[in-house]
């Protein structure tokens, strides 16, 4: 099973999040832990300069943005947001 790592900027903008969307992050986040690919998460692989990221839903406004680090068997969560987190 693959760990997860926060980088610094995921956890800056996690603290700056409500406590309403912290609550639902963490329902989405431990999801994520149990099963990468539970389809109500909407997990998928982004584009463009994104290419190499993918993202999974919080809710309907929100997101994480992660990578896999397969040396280190990790998921490495980059962002959280709305979709401005793609810019």
């Amino acid at each position: 099973m693959f760990e997860i790592e926060y980088t610094k900027t995921f956890l800056k903008q996690y603290s700056r999040l409500s406590p309403v969307i912290k609550s639902k992050s963490k329902k989405a986040i431990s999801k994520f832990q149990k099963d990468s690919k539970n389809p109500s998460l909407k997990s998928h692989k982004l584009h463009g300069v994104l290419s190499d990221k993918y993202s999974f839903s919080i809710d309907h406004q929100y997101r994480i943005v992660f990578e896999i680090d397969k040396k280190k068997k990790c998921f490495v969560f980059l962002k959280i947001g709305t979709h401005k987190i793609y810019h």
